[in-house]
């Protein structure tokens, strides 16, 4: 039975290849059996040594579309930016590029012109259309995977599979140094240990959990504030893991009984250009040793101020502020509120070779060049009590002290203060005017909190809505009165889009954007400090006098379409 006219086309392009000779064409052509559908690709495979791939590129030729290989492109979550995955996935398409104001577009069935036309329809952009196979782009999507193995894990998990009693036995112990401490047959665990950094560092995740659990290890991300299930692990493999992690930090192994607290310079450990080191913390809990690890990224070390999220009217206060020759500058905020990178933003906007800036830090999160920095050892005896002692024979202009964690500390901040230096800090305060009843606690005389404080910053980091799918809306009754209280003012804001987009991952909000509020020392402040009055009151106070507060702060976030309503709440009630 003669080919059809495709096969033909087909048989013809392999002999232009090379791959077939003339007598083999017309064999083939005058073949005896129906060789359409799968049939000639078998027989091309079984009898004429044919690569599968080599037939698709005739193929590809074949119709007059350009053969593209989707098996060697990596997917990320920016190839879904403008079309969405999930219709990608239903019309078996892939975006893989851009060329001007066409779009390049691999997909599996050249034919079917409707699938042209939605892409076109979506993107407003010209479709150059690719030729990928269709099991290659079903591949991709991992669309029969569990998500644990679909994102990048899963040859790592195979790995694991296939030495699954050779992990059971594996022990890692101080002997084995010649293998980074890792036996052979542990070998797998090593590429999980790089994959899971690799992975998170791509996603945008600001602090990894590996926790485990009665049956299985849970990893995690936090990304934007908020925690995300990326894998779970067969049990057996959490004690080789922490193990890894222990020895990439420096750790002791062989102490599982107690805490430990390291640094990975993860550049050691990789061959692709991930310049980024991660702080370590490790707990023994209930089920075994738990792992979390924050991502400092060196390229990201220090923002702009102008990128921090101030108003245009906090952020000339705190520029005025921070460059005073003396005084005390304290931020406020729980865990993870981005104050270390304001305080390291604010340094590398002040610093100058006039100056001389000393920072005592437990730990050392980024290296500022110019800056003198020093590490706390607590085993050893040095705190920021004494390491504030040495500073300040020191010579110094600027003094940054991590955190004021008790008595010692506060009096000789508050000492260094008044005799001439600027010394910035941190405490664990809910807003800036119970800082003053915070340091009262501790033991400070209120007239000497007085003489030396000049501002405190407390701050908040809020999800940003999402720039390519956010949804504009009226407020509903209950938040135009939360904004007319706070600003002022109603209109139009934004939400985010309950499904989201491929650009935010599906969650309606990217990225972070920090919320403000500036308590500037005046004379009514210090009369009321001194005065003993009760933090209700000095709120007051800074708020005659022109402070925002976080909730009015987060409500102006609202107003400029930077964030929801709802993270806003989320993160600060509204003021009484």
């Amino acid at each position: 039975m003669p080919l059809g006219k495709i096969q033909t086309q087909i048989v013809n392009r392999l002999v232009e290849m090379g791959r077939l000779g003339e007598v083999q064409r017309d064999a083939l052509i005058n073949h005896p059996s129906d060789l359409n559908g799968d049939a000639l690709d078998k027989l091309l495979v079984d009898e004429y040594r044919v690569t599968p791939f080599q037939i698709f590129v005739a193929r590809a030729r074949a119709v007059g579309m350009a053969p593209f290989n989707i098996s060697r492109w990596r997917v990320g979550p920016q190839t879904f930016e403008r079309i969405s995955q999930d219709f990608c996935i239903e019309n078996l398409v892939i975006p893989v590029g851009q060329v001007g104001d066409a779009l390049l577009v691999a997909m599996a069935n050249p034919f079917d012109t409707s699938i042209a036309q939605k892409v076109v329809e979506k993107t407003g952009m010209h479709v150059v259309h690719l030729f990928a196979r269709e099991k290659d782009l079903k591949a991709k999507f991992n669309a029969d995977k569990p998500a644990s193995t679909a994102l990048g894990f899963d040859d790592v998990m195979g790995a694991i599979a296939t030495d699954d009693d050779a992990l059971a036995e594996a022990r890692i112990d101080d002997s084995e140094e010649d293998t980074g401490g890792v036996s052979e047959a542990s070998a797998p665990i090593v590429q999980l240990a790089n994959r899971i950094v690799e992975e998170a560092y791509h996603a945008g995740t600001s602090d990894i959990h590996i926790e485990p659990q009665e049956k299985e290890i849970v990893v995690r991300y936090r990304v934007d504030g908020i925690c995300h299930e990326k894998l779970r692990l067969p049990r057996k493999v959490g004690p080789a893991l922490v193990a890894r992690l222990k020895i990439m930090c420096n750790l002791d192994i062989a102490e599982r009984r107690l805490p430990q607290d390291g640094r990975i310079v993860f550049k050691q450990y990789t061959k692709k250009g991930i310049d980024i080191d991660l702080r370590v913390s490790t707990a023994p809990l209930n089920h075994g040793e738990g792992v979390v690890m924050r991502i400092l990224d060196k390229q990201k070390s220090t923002l702009p101020m102008t990128a921090l999220g101030f108003s245009p009217e906090n952020l000339e206060k705190y520029r005025e502020v921070i460059r005073q020759p003396y005084g005390m500058i304290l931020h406020c905020g729980p865990t993870g509120s981005g104050k270390s990178m304001t305080l390291y933003s604010a340094l590398n906007e002040i610093n100058s070779p006039e100056l001389v800036i000393r920072t005592a830090e437990d730990p050392i999160e980024y290296t500022l060049a110019g800056i003198n920095q020093m590490q706390m050892h607590r085993q050893i005896g040095l705190t920021f009590a004494s390491a504030l002692r040495a500073f300040l024979r020191q010579d110094p202009d600027i003094i940054l002290v991590g955190e004021i964690r008790d008595k010692e500390t506060a009096n000789i901040a508050v000492e260094a203060a008044l005799t001439g230096h600027l010394l910035i800090s941190t405490l664990h305060t809910n807003d800036a005017p119970s800082t003053v009843a915070r340091l009262t606690d501790m033991g400070i005389e209120p007239f000497m909190i007085s003489s030396s404080l000049l501002c405190v910053c407390a701050q908040r980091l809020m999800r940003r809505a999402c720039k390519t799918c956010k949804i504009q809306t009226e407020p509903s009754p209950r938040e135009k009165e939360l904004l007319e209280k706070a600003l002022g003012w109603s209109g139009p804001i934004f939400k985010a889009a309950p499904k989201g987009c491929a650009k935010c991952g599906g969650s309606g909000y990217k990225g972070r954007v920090g919320i403000h509020e500036l308590m500037i020392i005046n004379a009514e402040l210090i009369m009321g400090i001194n005065n003993g009055l009760e933090t209700a009151e000095l709120k007051k106070i800074c708020m005659r006098n022109g402070m925002k507060t976080l909730h009015q702060d987060s409500m102006l976030k609202v107003k400029e379409g930077l964030t929801t309503m709802e993270e806003a709440i989320a993160n600060v009630p509204p003021d009484l």
